[in-house]
Order: structure tokens, then sequence, then C-alpha cells
């Protein structure tokens, strides 16, 4: 800690993978994407937004994505991730934290979703209650290969970095810090 506040950095790493179905909706980032398949799941089964939950839920050592919203439960069922994405903020900010930013990579064979990066970049950037240039959003190809290559499904890995939130107070040193004056 110094006299300026506590600088700790927290990281976590976020991975989710969903396969693609006919009759539901493709949502990357809170944006719907026109596409003749969606991601199956629970929810609205939003891999980008998902890899950033359990990044963030990671940076915090808060477990992940199934242990707080779980698989299966009915109140689930076609909940918005941002809504989820949302609760976790609050659930960081609960143990001192705030998101300082985060960078993913989707990875999708289809649809190509450069046109869709910005406003996914701007969802996530408003729900995170951080600027755009600190939401990265990257999205590349699996060059055909295994499930994601054949058009089957899309991954995201993400990563997140947590900072402590301001207290508006100076910083208390532990007894570690304090030194000890010769002859004492």
């Amino acid at each position: 800690m110094t006299a300026m506040g506590d600088f700790r950095v927290r990281v976590g790493v976020g991975l989710d993978m969903h396969r693609l179905v006919p009759g539901r909706p493709l949502i990357l980032g809170g944006i719907a994407i026109p596409f003749g398949r969606g991601l199956d799941g629970d929810s609205d089964a939003d891999v980008l937004t998902h890899a950033i939950l359990d990044a963030l839920l990671g940076a915090v050592g808060a477990g992940d994505i199934g242990a707080h919203f779980g698989v299966g439960r009915p109140e689930m069922q076609g909940i918005s991730s941002l809504v989820l994405l949302e609760r976790v903020v609050t659930l960081i900010a609960a143990q001192g934290y705030r998101p300082s930013n985060v960078d993913a990579t989707v990875i999708a064979e289809v649809p190509r979703i450069g046109g869709y990066i910005p406003a996914m970049r701007a969802s996530l950037a408003k729900v995170l209650r951080l600027s755009e240039g600190q939401v990265n959003v990257k999205g590349t190809t699996a060059k055909g290969m295994g499930w994601l290559g054949a058009g089957e499904g899309i991954a995201t890995i993400a990563v997140a970095c947590v900072t402590p939130l301001p207290t508006g107070r100076p910083a208390v040193s532990s007894h570690r810090s304090r030194r000890v004056r010769p002859g004492r």
C-alpha cells in the first residue's frame, strides 16, 4: 500500500464456448447479430459477456459464472447476460474492486463480427462503467480446424483487470510496513 492509496491490480481469465443452433438469436456483447443461428444456453448464451463474467469473478477469487448463476435454473432462462454482468460488477464492488479494463477475443468462423465490434464495446463499457477505450474486443477464426473451424459454435477468451475502489481516505499501512527506529 502507498500513501496515494491501494494500487493492487488483480487479473482474471475467462473462457466460454457455445454451440450454434437454429431458432435462437445470436447475441454477442449484448448486441443482436443477424445470423441464421444463435448460441445454445439457458441465458441469451452470449459467449463474449460470459467470458468477461468469468474473468471478473476470477480476478477477485469469486469462482465462476456457474457458481453464481447455475445451469438449469428457471430464473436464468433467456436472461440477458448484460444483467448478469451488472450483478457481477456489483458483487466485485462489494469486495472492494472495480473493473479497470477487459480484453476479449471471439473465435468464430461465422458470422464475421468486425462490423459489430464498436457496438459491442459500447454496450459492454456502459455496464462495466468504463470508457470504450478500456474495453477491447477482437475477432478471429479457427482457420477451419475442429468444431469451431467447422462453424458449429463460437468461443471467447477474455482477460479482465480489477483495481481497488477509491475509498476517499488515506491508506493505512500494516504493521509489516512500519519502520522500526534504531534504539527502540
